[in-house]
């Protein structure tokens, strides 16, 4: 490896084995949408689709620049791509959708009447989607039924998908329990109403952790896929795929009384040994982290970070530490000897989430692939 200054690297056959416990808890009669949308959680979305390509059934995006990306990632014709696009798209990005063969979501009449103007003599496939309690997206589920019937009435458009999206699947089990039991009738009811839905899916990663035997036909594995679960006691299960790295740029003694960092808010409570790494929020590495009891590995040792993080740096007290020097390695994200940081860890000292302590890990980052 070249001698990088910060970088970020990406186990793929951990993210291959990730998706292998989604597709075994789901059970063989559910395939596996791989969420790879926001540069799939910053691992990259290029290599996590390609990674990914042989052993999922589908791949879900945000909106209709990110299905292109997968598109070009993976080469594949257009009707053969599986390419769910998550979120509403405009109206001017509809033509685009339906000549790349992407699949929506829909939440409408207007929108499903738009698509089917679109077809021009070929079927466009939708999914439904049911607003059962996320208050974001989706037809209300009482009027599901009602809708579906106009939207068969309506030339060229197929629909070959019902969702919903949970909203405290990690956090209240009893509404969630209930959602699906919901989710489920109204997806029943419209195979009774005769419409063919090959894909039924609702379960994110909390959701297939928590509640496997709704499954569905499908499921969408996105942060279980970067290893990182959203309920802690399934953490074991899954494989950690992102190490966050950078080097030790200076060490200084600095002497008892001193500020570090902006503002003043540390102190040197005594002589320190204080090293500063190429790292700062404009790579990700979170301002709200500052003060807060966060801490980075060197030679295996856990080291706390000291006063407030700057736009390109930080500084961390390495006294314990007798060989660090310059250009050392430091792990803000996992393993070094004994040691691991998970980013549930960082997000916790943080105040938000993994998936945002992913996802803000920014360009300046190279990324490294293993096992590709």
């Amino acid at each position: 490896m070249d001698r990088l200054r910060c970088w970020a690297e990406i186990d793929l056959s951990a993210i291959r084995h990730n998706a292998g416990i989604a597709s075994r808890l789901a059970g063989p009669g559910a395939g596996v949408m791989a969420i790879v949308k926001a540069n799939a959680y910053g691992h990259g979305v290029a290599e996590v689709a390609r990674a990914l390509r042989d052993g999922v059934a589908m791949f879900g995006v945000a909106n209709i620049k990110e299905a292109q990306e997968v598109r070009a990632a993976l080469g594949v014709d257009a009707k053969d791509s599986g390419i769910f696009i998550l979120g509403p798209a405009l109206p001017e990005e509809r033509a685009g959708i339906v000549e790349g063969g992407f699949v929506p979501a829909i939440s409408s009449v207007g929108e499903a009447a738009a698509y089917s103007a679109l077809g021009r003599g070929r079927r466009v496939p939708v999914h439904l989607a049911i607003d059962t309690g996320m208050g974001r997206m989706g037809i209300a589920e009482e009027e599901a039924r009602r809708i579906a019937q106009e939207i068969l009435r309506m030339p060229d458009l197929s629909i070959t998908g019902v969702a919903t999206h949970l909203p405290v699947a990690d956090e209240d089990a009893e509404f969630t329990e209930e959602e699906l039991t919901r989710f489920h009738r109204e997806a029943e009811g419209l195979r009774e109403m005769g419409i063919d839905v090959p894909f039924i899916h609702a379960l994110s990663s909390a959701g297939l952790f928590r509640f496997p035997r709704y499954a569905g036909t499908l499921v969408r594995a996105g942060l279980m896929l970067y290893g990182i679960s959203p309920l802690a006691e399934f953490q074991a299960e899954i494989r950690p795929a992102l190490a966050l790295k950078t080097r030790i740029t200076i060490i200084r003694d600095v002497p008892a009384g001193r500020g570090i960092s902006y503002g003043r808010t540390f102190i040197t409570p005594r002589p320190m040994r204080v090293a500063t790494l190429a790292i700062g929020y404009a790579d990700g590495y979170q301002r709200h982290l500052s003060n807060q009891g966060a801490e980075v590995l060197i030679h295996g040792r856990r080291c706390a970070v000291l006063g407030r993080v700057t736009m390109d740096q930080i500084m961390v007290d390495v006294s314990e530490v007798a060989q660090a020097g310059m250009g050392d390695e430091a792990v803000l994200i996992g393993c070094s000897g004994a040691e691991e940081i998970l980013a549930t860890e960082l997000a916790a000292k943080a105040g938000t989430i993994p998936w945002e302590i992913f996802t803000s890990i920014g360009t300046r980052v190279d990324r490294v692939y293993r096992n590709r």
